[in-house]
């Protein structure tokens, strides 16, 4: 991500109330000398925001003419999860204020820290040492183990989210959402989502999920293998661990071409751990004996994936990305839908 400058962004009069709100509530916090927003896929907008004695993040909900889902502009929600994560040992950016004050900005907005480290894009990691690979993932493993090892009482986040029958819940929410975004038609699409709440296994779990955890939601410390923030916690809500962490385990699936994968490389020689020896160090991290219905996370991981992407085509297509972003992003959508349905029929059809 990098960012632009945009000191006019909220004209002037916004930010020296921003600099007096700020200067009033965070200790130690000094006049702003620069703001620039990251670009990215964010849908809040986000800004690097410098003083002379540090830097910080504020993220603000998007302006008052952007219409998108309300849902997608929570980031009361965010920080009230980050805030009590952070209390939880969680890393996460330490948080300093909430603003629900429109007259400050404009809108709301919350500041946290600006955590330096490295950020990767790319899951096979191909810039580090082959010993470093297996720290970093073996790091992600124990971080998104430590999220899932929190108990949502103790962290005060008990209502953060409707505790059981996440799967039902979070697949009607997905068909909706893919319905709404229908540019084509998806066979495989249409298949799972007839498929997918008939086959919901049993057991029902609760946790804080982050619901995106991946490679490059994470900044690593500068030089070890060592995280040192989870960032983009807009899907965190009360969910189901296994569904958490068979998303973050869709790598495994995804060819690089498709979606930012590491299907069909040569893992070993990479020093990156096999999906199963991966699974098996997270479920002894968290006392588990196994995980049973692996199949059937994936294919709804891919599914509520295919959806995502489908929504974010049909945006481009609706408006402001050429309509060639449009159709790349719906045939990788296509491709994770048929993906998925390999998956649910290798669920229904072991061996």
């Amino acid at each position: 991500m990098h960012a632009h400058h945009t000191m006019e962004a909220f004209g002037a009069t916004a930010l020296t109330r921003l600099n007096a709100y700020l200067s009033a509530r965070v200790r130690g916090f000094d006049a702003i000398r620069e703001l620039s927003k990251f670009e990215g896929g964010q849908s809040n907008p986000t800004y690097r925001l410098s003083t002379a004695t540090g830097d910080y993040v504020l993220r603000t909900k998007p302006a008052p003419a952007a219409d998108l889902l309300s849902s997608a502009h929570a980031i009361d929600r965010e920080y009230r999860v980050i805030d009590a994560l952070g209390r939880a040992g969680i890393p996460v950016p330490e948080t300093y204020v909430y603003c629900d004050d429109e007259t400050i900005i404009g809108r709301h907005f919350y500041l946290m820290a600006f955590v330096p480290g490295r950020i990767f894009w790319d899951q096979a990691l191909p810039a580090l040492p082959t010993p470093e690979r297996a720290a970093i993932y073996g790091e992600m493993n124990r971080v998104m183990a430590a999220l899932h090892g929190i108990d949502p009482v103790a962290a005060g986040l008990a209502d953060f989210g409707k505790a059981g029958n996440y799967f039902g819940r979070q697949i009607s929410r997905w068909t909706r959402q893919y319905r709404a975004s229908e540019t084509q038609a998806m066979p495989a699409m249409e298949e799972l989502i007839a498929w997918l709440p008939e086959n919901i296994p049993e057991g029902d779990e609760t946790c804080i999920v982050h619901g995106d955890f991946r490679l490059d939601n994470l900044v690593f410390h500068p030089t070890e293998p060592r995280v040192v923030a989870v960032l983009d916690w807009e899907l965190a809500t009360l969910g189901h661990p296994l569904a958490d962490f068979s998303y973050h385990c869709l790598g495994y699936r995804i060819a690089p071409h498709q979606f930012r994968g590491i299907a069909g490389l040569d893992l070993p020689s990479l020093g990156i751990p096999s999906e199963q020896a991966y699974t098996a160090m997270y479920c002894e991290r968290v006392g588990r004996a196994r995980i049973e219905n692996w199949e059937y996370y994936i294919a709804y991981n891919l599914f509520r994936l295919a959806a995502i992407l489908q929504g974010i085509a049909k945006r481009a297509e609706d408006g402001t990305a050429a309509s060639a972003e449009a159709a790349r992003v719906g045939s990788q959508a296509h491709a994770l839908a048929e993906l998925g349905w390999a998956a649910a029929r290798r669920f229904s059809n072991p061996g």
